[in-house]
């Protein structure tokens, strides 16, 4: 097999190498002549036969010969393209937001940062054709959805024209530190981005904007196709509609306050819209992608996601929205479809918390007749597994682990029955070396009754004569709870816990979807001070456990929502946490993004005024209202043009300590935005002085960092 697409990045030198299977010979093919990169600017039809773009704020359409002639020469005058739509303009664009794309600005986590509209492949070109002088470069278009026929695409663009701006100052730009502005929706704001659906006929060159208004403030999404494995060997993992012809779409719609979401179809030609499925909650509705299947008399069935009783199970219906039947039930958590046999009507998904004795997060594979509603275990073992199922759903791979047991992988057939083992992970080497395994733990929430489950990182020298002092690390959730569940070779956890500290992991209510409605919800409209509580609780019930905790020593760490509940519980528990890391935290989440905030701790829809207009009352409570109350030692961290989780929200929290005569430590991370890219591991490394200085009254009085110095000169 070869790897990979075009050249080397800039400085790198890429070598091609083949590997045969039969002989298992590795060769250095140095003739190897790359596929040429696709330009940046274009969309490509699933068919290879249209070409979308954008130039200026506009859709442009070219065929697949006039393609090829822009691949060849950006500037041929002789390149015809179709300009299809004229009403695009700054922040109402039919043009990509490119702003905040870097690789080192993303982070999973609670969103993206927003931007303002980005540059395309100009630096290409050798002289300005007159499409750019009279439109601009080609750069690219929105998000494109093809029909199955490739005659049609659909797009959903975002009216931002009356969002307020926000600003980053990026010092490190030369020559001049540069102002960079985007627009940002906050909590409670008037003026939100407002999005519309388009359904574009390729041959007649048109498009018909879809009946889609409802809500006041809705958000909108295109239901699309699953990628088979073979579209990704190919390559062809662009988005397709789940219809097979283009005369209808489905979409989902969304209420501001997320407790409405309607499943749409729309007429492509008329732009006609019916809600199919409405789901309704009294807090915010989750959902799964929508997915079809065929009967055998033709007629096409939809199974929809829903959380209606509790728990994440999935639904069938008809095509007209009438529900024919609960596919499968229980006190469990379904997290994804894997496949769907038509012809034996068998849908493959994953779940937790099915099994019984085992940690609820556990994922296994299931089949489920989808008329019969019999359920099968297809990869049984107390162990978290994830499965690979191939396109005909005959076989699947699954591979299982542990934080304390190494992976293994063995190959199934769709009844679950074992055709052969494939390979399991030698540590061997490692554990010789001295490594050793987290251990999982359960404990109890604040309440005495709900189980929570966690990982604890011991030192590999660990003495149980010793005491040791205890650092949480955090993320509240209540999209996911950072806790290990598989098994890994490296983790900053460790890292920190062989220096000479107890670090765990554990969970808290309202912290992860996996464990039911009632749970994942529990924290809303309290989304500053619901988690903590489970957090001390924890570490009392496992110094009272083990001796060796010293309950006297204990600090937190977190990033972005971790680095949120950290500081939430320095102020909030001021003689119990002694010590905190503070990282990129939405203190302040009345300053970030409007649909997280909203989401998890709640806004409320005003009835319409006498003009008939809708409002919306937003209120939560605040880091830096409570900041006063610091007894220990912080340390604030955060990156200055971060388009994520916006500077602001650390700098209110400085604010407050000042004007409460606080002592505490502060990092500015210049250049880095919310993932600290370049300057993660010194962030890393700083984070272990801080926690070695007071926590075990070692100070670092070398200027220069030896660790990382020695990672470069390794590295070099």
């Amino acid at each position: 097999g070869r790897g990979g697409v075009g050249g080397a990045p800039a400085g790198q030198k890429r070598w091609w190498l083949e590997y045969e299977f039969s002989t298992e010979k590795l060769v250095l093919n140095d003739k190897y002549e790359p596929e040429k990169a696709k330009p940046t600017w274009a969309t490509v039809s699933p068919d290879k036969q249209t070409i979308l773009f954008a130039r200026g704020h506009n859709l442009f359409m070219m065929d697949a010969a006039n393609y090829a002639k822009a691949q060849a020469k950006a500037d041929d005058p002789s390149i015809a393209e179709t300009q299809l739509t004229t009403d695009g303009e700054k922040d109402y664009s039919y043009a990509r937001n490119l702003q905040g794309q870097g690789g080192e600005d993303q982070q999973n986590d609670q969103g993206g940062g927003q931007g303002g509209q980005g540059g395309g492949n100009a630096a290409a070109r050798t002289t300005p054709t007159e499409q750019d002088k009279k439109f601009g470069p080609r750069v690219p278009a929105v998000g494109i959805s093809w029909s199955q026929d490739n005659k049609k695409f659909a797009l959903t663009r975002s009216d931002s024209r009356k969002v307020a701006d926000l600003w980053v100052i990026n010092a490190l730009s030369n020559p001049r530190p540069t102002l960079e502005t985007y627009k940002y929706g906050m909590p409670g704001e008037e003026n939100q981005p407002q999005e519309e659906a388009w359904a574009f006929d390729i041959a007649a060159k048109k498009g018909t904007k879809l009946k889609t208004e409802e809500f006041k403030d809705q958000q909108m999404g295109l239901n699309t196709a699953p990628v088979s494995n073979l579209q990704r060997e190919k390559q062809e993992t662009e988005s397709r509609w789940l219809t097979i012809d283009g005369s209808k779409i489905y979409f989902n719609r969304t209420s501001r306050d997320l407790k409405r979401i309607d499943i749409v179809e729309s007429d492509t030609a008329t732009g006609e819209s019916k809600v199919v499925i409405p789901e309704r909650s009294n807090t915010y509705i989750e959902i799964q992608p929508l997915r079809t299947l065929k009967t055998a008399t033709g007629a096409t069935q939809l199974i929809h996601w829903s959380e209606r009783d509790g728990w994440g199970h999935y639904y069938l219906y008809d095509s007209t929205g009438k529900l024919i039947r609960q596919i499968e039930s229980g006190e469990y958590q379904c997290m994804g479809i894997t496949g769907i046999d038509e012809k034996t009507r068998t849908l493959y998904f994953t779940a937790a918390g099915r099994e019984a004795g085992e940690d609820p997060y556990y994922t296994h594979l299931y089949s489920v007749g989808i008329d019969t509603g019999t359920v099968k275990l297809l990869d049984p073992g107390n162990f978290n597994h994830t499965a690979a199922m191939n396109d005909k759903n005959t076989f699947f791979v699954d591979t299982w682990s542990r934080v304390n047991s190494a992976p293994e992988s063995a190959l199934y057939d769709a009844a679950g029955a074992k055709v052969m083992d494939l390979e399991k992970t030698d540590l061997t080497a490692a554990l010789a070396q001295g490594f050793k395994f987290p251990e999982p733990f359960m404990v109890k929430a604040d309440d005495g009754i709900t189980d929570l489950y966690g990982v604890m990182f011991k030192p590999f020298d660990f003495d149980d004569t010793k005491k040791y002092p205890i650092i949480e690390y955090v993320y509240p959730g209540p999209q996911t709870e950072s806790v290990d569940k598989a098994f890994s070779p490296r983790d900053w956890q460790q890292t920190l816990a062989n220096v000479g500290f107890i670090v765990i992991e554990v969970g808290n209510r309202g912290g992860n979807p996996s464990r039911s409605k009632w749970y994942h919800n529990y924290g809303y409209g309290n989304l500053r001070d619901y988690g903590v509580p489970d957090k001390k609780a924890a570490v009392e019930q496992l110094a009272k456990k083990y001796a060796w905790i010293d309950i006297s020593r204990v600090g937190m760490w977190g990033h972005s929502g971790g680095g949120f509940m950290t500081a939430a519980s320095m102020f909030g528990y001021p003689d119990f946490y002694k010590v905190g890391i503070s990282e990129s935290g939405n203190h302040d989440n009345s300053i970030y993004n409007r649909w997280w905030s909203e989401k998890h701790d709640g806004v409320k829809e005003l009835p319409p005024d006498k003009d008939g207009k809708v409002k919306f009352e937003y209120d939560i409570d605040k880091n830096q209202d409570i900041a006063k109350n610091l007894k220990g030692h912080l340390l604030l961290i955060t990156g200055d043009i971060d388009n994520n989780v916006h500077p602001s929200n650390t700098y209110r929290v400085m604010d407050a300590l000042i004007k409460a005569n606080k002592r505490f430590d502060f990092i500015l991370l210049p250049g880095q935005r919310h993932g600290y890219g370049t300057m993660s591991d010194y962030a890393a490394w700083r984070r272990i002085d801080y926690f070695t200085q007071w926590l075990l009254g070692v100070s670092q009085d070398e200027i220069d960092m030896l660790e990382l110095q020695r990672e470069r000169q390794i590295k070099k």
